[in-house]
């Protein structure tokens, strides 16, 4: 199978880089299916494409390079979507990924949404938007992009 994407052309996924959203996304409640693209030029970013719209793609990054002491809170109902345990910490474990979705503004402004952070729970592929209530983080943390000097020639996804 091929899909289009938005930055790469055609692509054909392997099932380990396909990542289910049974609710959908806010804003987003048909689409579902999503690919993680890992590419070495735009690390530590992920593209996360959708495998029905090839003008979607949204990009990523591991929660724990925009807030290395980030604590996650997921929702009993957000653990049971994913199918983990529910009295174990999910952000505990290798078998959770935790994301913040980052947006790139026309201005060049860029952040990170740290009140809704994306969880996939690698066994099974499955993914949520964990919506955060008690206002500890932001949904506009900024973001730098890295310092002239250190390698960074380009801006993500130019």
């Amino acid at each position: 199978m091929e899909i289009e994407t938005k930055y790469f052309g055609s692509v054909s996924p392997d099932a380990g880089s396909v990542v289910e959203f049974p609710l959908g996304l806010p804003a987003f409640e048909r689409e579902r299916g999503f690919l993680a693209i890992e590419h070495p030029r735009t690390a530590p970013l992920v593209l996360l494409q959708s495998m029905s719209t090839p003008d979607l793609c949204f990009l990523a990054l591991p929660i724990g390079e925009v807030d290395p002491n980030y604590r996650l809170q997921i929702s009993a109902e957000d653990r049971a979507v994913l199918g983990l345990d529910q009295t174990s910490d999910p952000a505990s474990g290798p078998g959770v990924a935790v994301m913040a979705l980052v947006a790139v503004r026309h201005d060049g402004q860029i952040s990170a949404n740290l009140m809704s952070p994306l969880v996939v729970n690698r066994a099974n592929r499955r993914a949520i938007q964990s919506v955060r209530c008690d206002g500890a983080y932001s949904h506009q943390h900024p973001l730098a992009l890295p310092p002239a000097g250190t390698g960074a020639q380009e801006r993500p996804c130019s």
